[in-house]
């Protein structure tokens, strides 16, 4: 178990970050918990490369847990309009991260015997892809309504123009396509810090 701690610590400062960071908007379409978000996949994926996908997961149900716990408190926490944190954002983002952070693990595993870069490059793209489709849709979609009835979303169904340009959608899908596209650039320059610190534990191991 020790030797899970410095993931376990690390997966528990960018969930606990988020958490809050998420309640600070950045621009029109994003919050700072935007940025810090997925680094998660980047914890992960170190430790799936450093000590294999079981450790991988025990890591990611940390994660999951002290994500429950922040989004049991901010439901506690009023806000101008309301709780911080509604039950469908909570069930959105417990259910977006466990299954997207197994996805990333299983995708990550399947491709580890290749070129360095590959298995943590496909893996976040796919399970960020997944994170952000399942979060934004269980959250804000007005299909899903009967979720928390009393919960008005009408400002994120509202139709606008697609990031501000283009045909007219959900203002959520706007913040799902802002989302996804920074979780997408965060991949490719995560593999830098995955590299180095990959180099540095094998040079350890050495």
């Amino acid at each position: 178990m020790r030797s899970l701690l410095p993931g376990i610590i690390a997966m528990a400062v960018v969930v606990t970050a988020s958490n809050i960071l998420v309640q600070y908007p950045l621009g029109l379409y994003l919050t700072w918990g935007a940025l810090s978000y997925p680094f998660a996949f980047l914890v992960t994926d170190l430790t799936n490369r450093l000590q294999g996908p079981e450790a991988a997961r025990r890591v990611v149900l940390v994660g999951f847990a002290v994500g429950v716990l922040g989004s049991f408190i901010g439901t506690q926490v009023m806000g101008e309009f309301g709780p911080l944190v509604t039950l469908r954002i909570a069930l959105g983002s417990g259910t977006a991260f466990l299954l997207a952070q197994l996805l990333d693990i299983a995708v990550f595993n399947r491709l580890r015997a290749g070129t360095w870069w590959r298995a943590p490059l496909v893996s976040t793209l796919a399970s960020s892809s997944l994170d952000t489709a399942i979060f934004f849709s269980i959250a804000f979609s007005a299909t899903l309504t009967m979720l928390e009835p009393g919960n008005d979303v009408s400002w994120a169904t509202a139709a606008t123009p697609l990031l501000g340009l283009g045909p007219e959608a959900p203002f959520w899908v706007s913040l799902a396509l802002a989302d996804w596209v920074v979780k997408l650039l965060l991949a490719v320059l995560a593999l830098l810090p995955f590299r180095l610190a990959v180099a540095r534990a094998m040079a350890r191991v050495a």
